[in-house]
């Protein structure tokens, strides 16, 4: 069942009539509704065209969050083949918030790093609702230093609000983890690409985007903390969540334009949960054609790039 949005009412109540008039020729075959049927959809492609390209900050923020669109687990048994989760920070535990292991992308041996949400409320809760907790990041570590021993580049996607906030996170050293987590990915000898495909939340997302190209889904956030917390840091008042994302600049195409991310990538008309095998598979080329340009740098080389990459982040603003 179609999951809409506040600011979807129009394509709601279009694709409902839409509904209406499927069941009732199924119910009587006497009555022909296809030329109606085919003049609403018309109507319902105009009009989602017309509210997705003047989308706001917080509107797009509602997009990358919706419970429909794309998570890890899509995108790693879509574009990726022979995927092995591997389990464990070998030192407190498992978390499932960030899932880790060795695959193949076009028969190419990779490492795949990412934090999965879930789908419904037992995989949600399985997965902390894609907030990591210090052992996710650990464990993020250990797999980035086995690509690095072995030589596979290391694909990230990233869907986080943030990092798990919870007392016990903290104790376990939250900080300290993202931090070596973020250490981990500037060291690397072989060429990492990271793509926000949803949230990009704080300190929880940078600890495994920091790639040697940062890429955005079209519709996707990243930001140094959520609109909420902004709000309610800023004036107290997490109800002013819109004005926050309008000001905070954390739109792909605002990123885009202050040297942060590399590219967008184009979501469908609608966003990526309306037709999420097409823009996985925009994804996939995207990542082809990265892996195809920094194969053509030497390990020292990939590592000084992406180091001085971040390094020129907000020199000429």
């Amino acid at each position: 069942m179609q999951t809409y949005l506040d600011f979807e009412k129009p394509i709601s109540d279009l694709e409902g009539k839409i509904h209406e008039l499927k069941k009732l020729a199924t119910e009587d075959e006497s009555i022909d509704t296809s030329d109606e049927i085919t003049r609403l959809e018309a109507r319902v492609k105009e009009a989602t065209r017309e509210i997705y390209s003047k989308l706001g900050a917080w509107e797009k923020t509602q997009v990358a969050r919706h419970p429909q669109r794309p998570h890890f687990v899509d995108y790693a048994a879509h574009l990726f083949t022979e995927f092995t989760p591997l389990a464990g920070d070998r030192n407190f535990g498992e978390d499932a918030a960030i899932q880790a292991g060795l695959a193949r992308f076009n028969g190419i041996p990779v490492a795949l790093i990412g934090q999965e949400k879930g789908s419904d409320t037992k995989t949600r809760l399985k997965h902390n609702f894609g907030s990591p907790r210090p052992e996710g990041y650990r464990k993020a570590i250990r797999i980035m230093e086995m690509a690095d021993r072995f030589g596979l580049p290391v694909i990230s996607l990233v869907d986080t609000a943030g990092a798990y906030p919870g007392v016990g996170a903290e104790e376990r050293g939250q900080a300290e983890a993202i931090a070596r987590s973020t250490e981990m990915c500037l060291g690397l000898k072989v060429p990492m690409i990271s793509i926000v495909i949803g949230e990009g939340g704080s300190g929880g997302a940078i600890a495994i985007a920091t790639g040697n190209r940062v890429y955005m889904l079209e519709h996707s956030i990243y930001s140094v903390i959520s609109p909420e917390g902004a709000a309610s840091i800023l004036w107290r008042d997490s109800t002013r969540a819109r004005e926050a994302a309008t000001n905070m600049k954390i739109t792909a195409q605002d990123l885009k334009g202050l040297g942060i991310i590399d590219d967008i990538i184009p979501e469908p008309n609608g966003g990526a949960h309306r037709e999420p095998v097409t823009v996985m598979d925009a994804a996939g080329k995207v990542i082809t054609s990265a892996l195809t340009d920094l194969s053509k740098l030497s390990g020292e080389e990939v590592r000084n790039a992406r180091r001085q990459k971040f390094l020129e982040i907000g020199r000429n603003l």
